[in-house]
C-alpha cells in the first residue's frame, strides 16, 4: 500500500537545530506566574497604601495658576513648601529695609573712592560708571587698558609708592576706561591684573615686573596728575593721549642736576651734625664725608655694582673723617657728630615707612620684601662704618661711647638745622619745586614736637619720635589732599630729623669696642626708634581719614578693614 503524499507517514521528527535555546522542552508544563512583589518599580513611585495629597488651589503651575481638576500638577519651584513655618524659619539674607546702597561721590578724591571698593566684597562694589569714552558696539580695548593700567603701576611702584595705593590707582584706571569685574594684585616686585568680561567667558590676566626702582618725586606727582585726569569726567583722555603722557613722564628728566643731589646729600649731612652737637667746623667736615661717599657711590653705580656694596663705600669716608679728627687730638672738634650725620645720609627711612605701612594694610608679602631691603641696607651701613672704627681702634684712636649722654640745648640753632636737613632730603628725593617749602615746614614742626616732649618734657624719646612722626602723617596726608597728589613728597623728608643716626652710631661703636652689651642695646634703640616712626606716619594718616568724609554706604560708613583675628 503505497502512502498519499502529505499523510502523517510523511512527518519526520525536527533536529534540535530547529528548537529554540530558550524554548520549553516537550513534556515539561509551564512555570506559574512570578509573585507581584517581584515586580521592579520606579524608586521614585508611590508606596502601596498611601494616598496623594490633593494639590492646593493656585500652586500647580510656575505661574501660580492650578491645573485642570482631576489631574495630578506638578508644583513650582519658587512655591512656598507645604512645610514651611514663618516662625520657625531662619532670618531672611536681605534685610527688611533693603540692602544698602554705596554711593560714592565723585567730589571725594579718587584714593578714598577706589580704596573703598577694593574694601567692599565683589558682590557689593557698584557697577562700572566708564568716565572716557569708548566703542558702545565693541566695548573698552581690553589688551590696550590692561598694558596702560600695568605701566602706570609699575611707575608707582617703583617710586615707592605703598601697594594698597598702587592698587587703588590701578583699580581706578581701569574703571575709568569701563573695565568691571577687575583685581589688581602688586608684591614687591610682580604687578598683575585679572579681568573676567562676564561670568561665561574667560577671564583676561596680564602681568609686569618691576625690575628698576629710582626715587623720582617729580615723576610720581605727574603720574597722580594723570590718574587725576583718567578719573575726571570732565577731562577726555583717550588711550593714545594717556599712552602720549606715560611716554613724556618716563622721559623726563630729573628737576636737579647730579652737582646739587651731591651738595645736597652733603648739607643734609651737616645738618645732623649740628642737631647732635656739632658746630660750623663739623658742619663742613661731616658735609665733606657725605659728598665723598655720594661720589663714591655713584662710581660704583656706573660700574654695575649691586646697591649693598654702594651703601658700603658710602658709609665709609663720614666714619674714616670720624676716626681722622680722632687721631688729631682736635678738642673742639666731636667725632661723633661728624659720624652720625654721615649716617643720616643713608638710613633707609623711605623703605622702612612704605614697608611698615605695607604690613599695617594687610599687604604682608610686600612688607616682608621691604623691610628685608631695609635691612641688607642697614648691615651695608653697618659694614661700611665697623671697617673705619676697627681701622681707627687699630691705628690708636679713642672715640668716646660716653659722648651720647651729652645733652644739647640750642633748641632755635637746632630747629633750623632740622629744616635745612629737611630741604636737603626733598632735594635728595627729586620733589618738585612747589613743594619743597611745605615738606621743609613740616620737618620743623617735627622737631619742635620732638624737642618739646623729649627734652622739655623729659618723656621716652621713642615715644617722643612716634608723636612728632604721627604729626607728620597727619600733615602730609592734609596736604596731599589739598593738592590732589601722593602723600609720599610730603612725609618722607619731613621724617629725616627724627632718622636714629646717633643711636645707630654709638651701638656700632660699642660692637666695635667688644662692649656688646651696651652696642646691642643703643642697636636695638634705634630699631624702636625707626619702627616708631613708620607706625606713627601710618597712624597720623589713618587718624587724618577719621576727621576726612569718605565716601561709602549711606549713613557716614567707614571705610572697610580687615577684621580683628582674635588671636586664631
Amino acid at each position: 500500500m503505497v502512502a498519499e503524499p502529505g499523510g502523517p507517514e510523511d512527518e519526520k521528527p525536527l533536529s534540535d537545530e530547529a528548537h529554540s535555546a530558550f524554548s520549553q522542552p516537550v513534556g515539561t508544563e509551564p512555570p506559574a506566574a512570578p509573585p507581584e512583589e517581584d515586580h521592579p518599580t520606579s524608586e521614585f513611585a508611590l508606596p502601596a497604601g498611601v494616598t496623594p495629597e490633593a494639590p492646593a488651589s493656585g500652586s500647580g503651575s510656575g505661574s501660580g495658576t492650578g491645573s485642570a481638576s482631576g489631574s495630578e500638577t506638578t508644583g513650582s519651584a519658587f512655591a512656598t513648601p507645604s512645610t514651611y513655618s514663618f516662625r520657625d524659619s531662619p532670618p531672611a539674607f536681605t534685610p527688611a529695609y533693603g540692602v544698602p546702597m554705596v554711593r560714592l561721590t565723585k567730589e571725594a578724591p579718587w584714593q578714598d573712592r577706589m580704596r573703598t571698593m577694593l574694601r567692599m566684597p565683589v558682590a557689593e562694589r557698584p557697577a562700572t560708571e566708564p568716565v572716557q569714552r569708548h566703542d558702545e558696539e565693541a566695548g573698552p580695548p581690553v589688551p590696550r587698558v590692561l598694558d596702560l593700567t600695568l605701566r602706570i603701576g609699575e611707575l608707582l611702584l617703583a617710586g615707592g609708592e605703598g601697594a594698597e595705593d598702587v592698587e587703588a590707582a590701578m583699580f581706578a584706571v581701569m574703571r575709568s576706561y569701563g573695565l568691571d569685574r577687575c583685581e589688581p594684585t602688586v608684591t614687591f616686585t610682580l604687578l598683575s591684573i585679572s579681568h573676567q568680561p562676564s561670568l561665561v567667558d574667560d577671564p583676561v590676566t596680564a602681568s609686569r615686573t618691576v625690575r628698576r626702582r629710582g626715587t623720582d618725586y617729580t615723576r610720581l606727582a605727574a603720574v597722580f596728575r594723570l590718574i587725576d585726569d583718567i578719573t575726571t569726567a570732565d577731562d577726555e583722555v583717550s588711550l593714545e593721549e594717556a599712552y602720549r603722557r606715560l611716554a613724556e613722564i618716563r622721559r623726563n628728566r630729573h628737576p636737579y642736576p647730579g652737582w646739587v643731589l651731591t651738595m645736597a646729600a652733603g648739607g643734609l649731612a651737616g645738618a645732623a651734625s649740628v642737631l647732635v652737637g656739632g658746630g660750623p667746623l663739623v658742619f663742613v667736615i661731616a658735609a665733606l664725608g657725605a659728598m665723598l661717599g655720594d661720589r663714591l657711590a655713584w662710581l660704583c653705580a656706573g660700574r654695575g655694582l649691586p646697591e649693598f656694596y654702594q651703601f658700603v663705600v658710602a658709609a665709609m669716608p663720614p666714619a674714616a673723617m670720624g676716626v681722622a679728627l680722632t687721631l688729631t687730638h682736635w678738642s673742639d672738634v666731636r667725632p661723633s657728630a661728624v659720624i652720625t650725620g654721615g649716617l643720616f645720609a643713608l638710613l633707609p627711612g623711605r623703605a622702612l615707612v612704605a614697608g611698615v605701612q605695607d604690613g599695617l594694610t594687610g599687604y604682608y608679602i610686600t612688607a616682608s620684601a621691604r623691610l628685608l631691603e631695609v635691612m641688607y641696607f642697614f648691615i651695608a651701613i653697618v659694614t661700611g662704618v665697623l671697617l673705619a672704627l676697627y681701622g681707627g681702634l687699630q691705628l690708636g684712636a679713642k672715640l668716646d661711647p660716653d659722648a651720647r649722654l651729652i645733652t644739647h640745648d640750642r633748641p632755635v640753632i637746632q630747629i633750623l638745622a632740622s629744616m635745612v636737613l629737611t630741604l636737603s632730603f626733598a632735594i635728595l628725593l627729586q620733589q618738585e619745586r612747589a613743594t619743597v617749602l611745605a615738606v621743609t615746614l613740616n620737618g620743623g614742626v617735627a622737631w619742635i614736637v620732638f624737642g618739646a616732649m623729649a627734652r622739655t618734657g623729659h618723656l621716652s624719646a621713642v615715644a617722643a619720635t612716634a608723636a612728632a612722626a604721627g604729626l607728620v602723617g597727619l600733615f602730609g596726608q592734609l596736604f596731599s589732599r589739598y593738592r590732589y597728589t601722593s602723600s609720599l613728597p610730603y612725609i618722607t623728608a619731613a621724617i629725616g630729623p627724627l632718622l636714629p643716626g646717633s643711636a645707630t652710631y654709638f651701638g656700632l661703636l660699642g660692637v666695635a669696642q667688644n662692649e656688646l652689651a651696651r652696642g646691642l642695646a643703643s642697636l636695638s634703640t634705634a630699631v624702636a626708634t625707626a619702627l616708631a616712626i613708620a607706625i606713627g606716619v601710618n597712624l597720623g594718616s589713618e587718624i587724618s581719614r577719621l576727621f576726612m568724609r569718605v565716601p561709602g554706604a549711606v549713613g557716614g560708613a567707614n571705610r572697610r578693614a580687615a577684621k580683628r583675628t582674635r588671636g586664631f
